[in-house]
């Protein structure tokens, strides 16, 4: 069986598509580490050194000021936005890149709540949301006089009704990895004269997300899992182009202003996606994130959705070769459909198998209480990747359930 599945392997990465994109990032030697955890933070991408040296000693360091015009930094957070769109299936001009996925949530949930009009009070939430999501909408919600209620995402289309205002909902689910029905909530909710802001913190980069086709309200996210911005990069919000004269920010900073350098007093909103900016554009970030894009160019989404499904589906298949039955259960759905890019499984101390996994070259990540994380990103993860990963978890399950039983 193993050597079968090595031989697959290997046939599985010679015809990889996907394979020459794995040059455009810094990483470890595959025999020394297998790195799964693009999830929670992407892999440097080789552009992003020497471009931000660039950034610092000439447009910076010798250009300074003049760099916000003749360097483009004023105009970085549409134009790196209009870099993401196509990777989330949007038209140019809907997407504005600043702040965090924290702040992007409140701006589009308040917003919501204020297109959504009267007799609509009740803000709805994934019930596995990640916790920063029901922190903003509970605050959202208090905040403007609505009562919030949480609701698991597989039964959200049926709860959505005349009351509903906005329904809160991660695409992927951060801590199973369950892909959630996009286009069926997003109907359910037009159809019920709601809206739907949608988290793709977890699905952006990884597989089609159709935005306009889908004929989404408005989305956030951040870059950097899937999308390699590096630690803390910037996020970005989506506004659909026909909503955007009527998207009222709860944070209407300087920069939104029609008219910046006006320094009116009163409040002018300006057209167009700028209107989801606040503040300074935080510069150093945001161009590393547009070096960072550069690994995507040539690459189709549909290509790497393609990758994704034949990794994860590679995994499960080596975990049930390597992995003694009854030490670990899937709860990463086995659907296509129903599946985004990670795996995660059960098992008896999790966190103590987690770090020697990262001890014997294998990094995924934990979640409390018994969750093994593994994120596979297809630009850079091979078949062979997958293979040692789950040799090894086989090898460390084995040791240390002798010490947890």
């Amino acid at each position: 069986m193993s050597d079968d599945l090595a031989l697959r392997a290997e046939r599985l990465d010679a015809a990889d598509e996907l394979a020459k994109v794995r040059d455009r990032f810094v990483l470890d030697d595959p025999e020394e580490t297998v790195y799964l955890d693009g999830n929670s933070l992407g892999a440097l991408p080789a552009a992003v050194g020497p471009r931000l040296q660039d950034v610092i000693a000439r447009e910076w360091g010798r250009l300074r000021i003049r760099s916000w015009d003749e360097s483009g930094w004023w105009t970085a957070p549409e134009r790196i936005g209009d870099r993401i769109a196509p990777i989330v299936g949007a038209a140019p001009g809907q997407i504005v890149t600043g702040d965090s996925t924290s702040v992007n949530v409140f701006k589009a949930v308040v917003a919501a709540i204020r297109m959504a009009g009267p007799g609509r009070d009740e803000v709805l939430v994934d019930a596995a949301t990640f916790p920063t999501d029901g922190y903003i909408a509970e605050s959202a919600a208090r905040m403007t006089g609505c009562r919030i209620r949480a609701v698991a995402a597989a039964n959200l289309a049926a709860q959505i009704d005349a009351n509903t205002a906005v329904a809160l909902v991660n695409h992927v689910d951060y801590r199973t990895g369950r892909l959630h029905d996009l286009p069926g909530i997003t109907a359910a909710a037009h159809a019920a004269g709601a809206l739907v802001v949608w988290d793709l913190c977890h699905s952006a980069g990884a597989l089609p997300v159709g935005l306009d086709e889908h004929g989404v309200d408005l989305a956030v996210g951040c870059t950097y899992k899937y999308l390699n911005g590096g630690p803390g990069s910037p996020a970005y919000l989506y506004v659909r182009r026909d909503f955007q004269p009527r998207f009222d920010s709860p944070l209407p900073g300087w920069n939104s202003h029609r008219d910046p350098f006006a320094m009116e007093a009163a409040y002018r909103a300006a057209e167009g996606s700028p209107r989801g900016r606040v503040g300074t554009p935080d510069i150093l970030s945001l161009l590393a994130l547009d070096a960072a894009l550069d690994v995507w160019d040539g690459v189709a989404i549909e290509t790497v959705r393609a990758k994704s499904l034949a990794l994860t589906d590679f995994f499960l298949e080596c975990v049930a070769a390597y992995v003694p039955e009854g030490l670990v259960e899937s709860v990463t759905p086995v659907a296509h459909e129903q599946r985004g890019s990670q795996i995660a499984l059960r098992c008896v101390g999790a966190d103590e198998v987690m770090r020697a996994l990262i001890a014997g070259g294998v990094v995924g990540d934990f979640r409390p209480p018994d969750i093994l994380r593994f994120g596979f990103t297809p630009l850079y993860t091979s078949h062979a990747d997958v293979l040692r990963a789950a040799r090894t978890l086989g090898s460390v399950l084995g040791s240390v359930s002798e010490g947890i039983t």
